[in-house]
């Protein structure tokens, strides 16, 4: 099993940034890629990015290209995502997501990811 523990978040004015980050634990060696998704009240789930292993390839949701930019450091097992001019539509809980198919391109649908964390409320206000 792999635990995954989301810190970071929190209440920001539009236009702010916040860094949240993502610890792994357990059986951390199986985990191939890992990501972020959200999700806002009355909202389906939506994928925010994600990076494989090396952290050479990665993905981001068209909303938040070019504002939000994911890394990983994995003598921590830790990923971080860093948001940037953040944005009303940007309130939700987030989820870290972490993966065990040793695919090339990580996926951005949920269902594709193995374990979940707990989340952590990010709240953009005006």
């Amino acid at each position: 099993q792999v635990q995954l523990v989301e810190s970071g978040g929190g209440l920001v004015q539009a236009g702010g940034s916040l860094r949240l980050s993502c610890a792994a634990s357990g059986r951390t060696f199986e985990i191939y890629a890992m990501g972020w998704f959200r999700q806002a009240p009355g909202m389906e789930r939506e994928f925010v990015a994600t990076l494989n292993w090396s952290g050479e390839v990665t993905r981001y949701a068209d909303s938040v290209r070019g504002r939000f930019t994911i890394s990983r450091n994995n003598a921590k097992n830790t990923i971080y995502l860093q948001m940037n001019s953040l944005k009303l539509e940007d309130t939700a809980v987030y989820s870290c997501v972490a993966d065990q198919s040793t695919v090339v391109v990580p996926p951005t649908t949920p269902d594709e990811y193995d374990f979940w964390g707990q989340g952590t409320q990010v709240t953009v206000s005006s």
